[in-house]
């Protein structure tokens, strides 16, 4: 009995998904007299309910770097990943609490148009041009990454594949706009959630029961939420403290202040449907969170002793997923296609909510400004004609990714290291009145600087073998070509790594090297961030920014904190508040 292989059902499968996505671009083209505005085509009109954008934001977060990668990173370090649980929520609170309020008020299309409201069109061109650049590079590595991956494991054909969801995506974003996109995120949430609980399910069927996967895990180490070796160690790469800070400022950079997922969340009817989103889209986290986690101890379970990456059955890490699937589903046609759909439905999800924010912020930031007489009409035509583009040049990119080898890791590391920068920003203009244009440009450049320094640095020169080492993973048990190992099966040659790509294994390392280069990838944000505010307030201070007067609807105030969740107007909710409190006396102090 060997590893199992694709078959024609599996392809069935995975045709059906990308059909009906194609389906719901076609359905939002003409409902509802088609897409006539660029602010239909962008924004749904502004007329998102909570559940399909929240659903959205989930399938958009969960792309399928997340469905093959974090049950791997479970498997390899333990459940010590699942401290991003509490980095979730952290993120969400701020985001609802602290930039959907601003932005929503507002009433813009573009995060970037807020740029030049506060500080003047350059830091906007600024942003705008940052966002592009790191989106389609992000974009192209999310298509062809996982696809490889895929391929390797599966033999499901990668280029067809790549083309196939790049067309397709490109068609739904094209036709359908922001509607198609939220709505076909709903759809394939649905199959992810499919794809992770089939795995689930087959795995405590083969182990006899989710007593034995805990037993399982517990005993080799897997179990550990709160491990205090590395408690407060910044070099290494997932600590408490490092989930906690780095990631709650890595994900805000996203959630807070990214096109792709604020667009969205500004679309819904009433701010309190946008921040509801938001907070429905926690749980959606939450359960994708546990559903890896337990894909993760499953597959320890069962390869506890005969560990594939080792045995050299896989040749990189995000390979044991595809490879657990087609070892325990192997007897049930199409269910293998049905996890391979559920990550390319991560891809289409997170490719189309790039496409679709890029259409946005092109149109908005870089054609409107200038061209001032278009139409509502042309405007829309011009974001469609947008979409199609950028959609071509995400594939392209996923081309281009093939030809980048070990760099794709240094370039999937330069995106985090943008939205840093960007976040403090964002963070000057909405959380401090005095920080003026020539404090925001300076911090900028300053916090850009120093997270791109240790970034690349930090790919030049890797962080030492015994700070990354996984947990325990054995062979002992594994009988090369004997039944149910998979022995004939034979792992592709791992792509070169950047150090190799530039021959520094012989040479000495610098002092910066063990330190400042192996800070965990979760601090470039964190020090993008922190150094843009602090240098952009500094230089605000010395260059006359207490003097400024500046429109308080820019800023985050304190009726926003006070009247975050009003459904009707003020004097209603005052009046309720009272009746509230009365009948808490009421009840704490009854009469007599």
């Amino acid at each position: 009995m060997s590893i199992g292989h694709f078959t024609v059902w599996d392809y069935v499968v995975f045709g059906a998904m990308l059909l009906v996505s194609a389906v719901i671009g076609v359905y939002y083209a003409f409902a509802g007299g088609g897409q006539q505005t660029s602010k239909d085509f962008l924004m749904g009109g502004r007329s998102m309910s909570a559940l399909p954008v929240a659903l959205s934001l989930t399938a958009s977060f969960m792309s399928a770097v997340t469905v093959l990668g974090t049950p791997a990173e479970i498997y390899r370090f333990g459940s010590i990943f699942c401290i991003f649980a509490i980095t979730y929520f952290l993120v969400v609170l701020i985001s609802a609490e602290v930039f959907l309020p601003v932005f929503y008020r507002l009433g813009i299309t573009s995060t970037y148009e807020y740029l030049e409201l506060r500080f003047n069109k350059y830091l906007r061109l600024c942003g705008t041009i940052l966002f592009i650049i790191q989106t389609i590079l992000y974009t192209g590595i999310v298509i062809y990454a996982p696809a490889l991956a895929l391929n390797q494991v599966t033999g499901f054909d990668l280029w067809g594949a790549v083309i196939a969801t790049g067309i397709v995506c490109t068609f739904y974003c094209t036709l359908g706009g922001l509607k198609a996109v939220v709505w076909t995120d709903v759809f394939q949430v649905g199959i992810m959630i499919a794809g992770f609980s089939s795995v689930i399910i087959r795995a405590v069927v083969v182990q006899e029961g989710i007593g034995r996967i805990l037993n399982d895990s517990y005993h080799g180490g897997r179990l550990n939420f709160w491990e205090e070796k590395h408690h407060f160690c910044p070099y290494s790469e997932h600590t408490f403290w490092t989930i906690l800070i780095g990631g709650t400022f890595t994900w805000t950079g996203i959630y807070g202040v990214n096109q792709s997922q604020v667009q969205r969340y500004i679309a819904c009817k009433t701010r309190f449907q946008a921040k509801l989103s938001l907070y429905i889209n926690l749980l959606g986290l939450w359960a994708i969170l546990v559903c890896a986690m337990f894909c993760g101890l499953a597959m320890y379970s069962i390869y506890q002793d005969c560990d594939p990456w080792t045995a050299k059955r896989v040749s990189a890490p995000d390979q044991l997923m595809p490879y657990l699937v087609l070892d325990i589903l192997q007897d049930f046609p199409g269910v293998p296609g049905l996890f391979v759909a559920s990550a390319y439905s991560g891809t289409l999800s997170t490719v189309s909510s790039s496409i679709n924010a890029l259409a946005a912020v092109t149109v908005e930031d870089l054609i409107k400004p200038y061209f001032r007489s278009l139409s509502e009409k042309k405007l829309s035509w011009i974001s469609k004609g947008m979409s199609l583009f950028y959609g071509g040049v995400c594939i392209a990119m996923a081309a281009v990714a093939s030809l980048l080898g070990g760099l794709l890791q240094a370039a999937l590391s330069i995106f985090g290291i943008v939205g840093g920068p960007l976040l403090g920003l964002f963070s000057l203009g909405i959380l401090s009145s005095f920080a003026n244009p020539i404090g925001a440009f300076v911090g900028l450049m300053g916090g850009f600087t120093v997270s791109l320094w240790v970034g690349i640095g930090a790919q030049i020169y890797p962080p030492l073998p015994e700070r990354t080492m996984s947990l325990n993973l054995t062979t002992i048990g594994c009988d090369i070509g004997s039944p149910g190992t998979g022995g004939n099966w034979t792992a592709t040659t791992e792509m070169p790594t950047l150090t190799t790509l530039v021959h520094l294994q012989g040479t000495e390392r610098p002092v910066l090297a063990d330190y400042w280069y192996s800070l965990s990838y979760l601090y470039f944000s964190t020090l993008g961030t922190l150094v843009t505010i602090a240098l952009g307030m500094i230089v605000s201070l010395l260059t006359g920014g207490i003097k400024q007067n500046i429109d308080h609807k820019f800023l985050l105030t304190k009726e926003d904190l006070l009247s975050n969740f009003s459904f009707s107007k003020p004097k209603t909710v005052s009046k309720a508040m009272c009746m509230i409190l009365i009948c808490l006396l009421q009840a704490i102090c009854p009469p007599g």
